[in-house]
């Protein structure tokens, strides 16, 4: 690589910053979004509690159905004990009659305590879901207002890079070809480490020291130098 001189290796260190400006913008974006996604979390968490309010109540109105069901059938057995009764013919038969008619008169005010108690059940997960309605229409009015600040926010960011990725490529076109192919292979692993400070005679990614050749080489500035160690494009940091 001793052919590519200094200013090749300046701008070198212009694109890794560049590049790392670039990926910065991602992160960035993400940041934006956060608030505009918590709300949206927010709305699907309320509209999971509805439908939950909404299974439960469905469960209640055919408990309600169940329960009338079987007031239908004790009327029916009641009318049928009343028939029974024209037709008693011994004591026995009539005390036996007295306790069946006793006993499905217990139920059917138990089956009515309980639809009652149904009922208002059911009173309580409409309110509940009411309010819960309620609360996501004032989420979403929130969510379009943070939507609307994230679209300007983001556009403002597109902007920024569209503008850092024209910088990269007024540099790129004043550069050889083969110092950029170059640059990008060690980029593919190192991402922004690719060109590193020497920091006290130590490589700025791996950290191991360098000999005196090398680094004395990376002083002079003349040539673009790879760490010996790990690979990465080394550089004098001005003071």
């Amino acid at each position: 690589m001793g052919v590519y001189m200094s200013k090749h290796l300046n701008h070198l260190v212009e694109i890794a910053s560049i590049d790392k400006e670039i990926d910065s913008f991602a992160p960035r974006i993400l940041k934006v979004n956060e608030e505009l996604n918590a709300a949206l979390a927010r709305r699907d968490g309320v509209l999971s509690q509805i439908e939950s309010l909404k299974d439960d109540k469905r469960e209640v109105q055919l408990k309600i159905q169940k329960n009338e069901l079987h007031l239908e059938d004790l009327s029916a057995k009641l009318e049928d004990i009343a028939k029974k009764n024209k037709l008693i013919k011994t004591e026995k038969e009539m005390k036996a009659l007295s306790l069946e008619e006793e006993i499905a008169k217990e139920q059917i005010t138990f089956a009515n305590e309980e639809i009652a108690r149904l009922e208002k059940v059911k009173t309580a997960r409409d309110e509940e879901i009411a309010k819960l309605a309620e609360s996501i229409a004032q989420i979403e009015d929130e969510a379009k207002a943070i939507e609307t600040g994230v679209s300007e926010r983001v556009a403002q960011i597109e902007l920024e890079r569209t503008k850092i990725f024209g910088a990269k490529e007024q540099l790129i076109e004043k550069m050889d070809q083969k110092i950029i192919i170059f640059y990008e292979k060690i980029r593919k692993w190192a991402k922004n480490s690719t060109v590193v400070p020497v920091k006290k005679q130590a490589c700025g990614g791996c950290f191991l020291k360098l000999n005196d050749k090398i680094y004395a080489d990376v002083i002079r500035g003349d040539d673009i130098i790879t760490c010996p160690h790990c690979g990465r494009i080394l550089f004098i940091q001005s003071a």
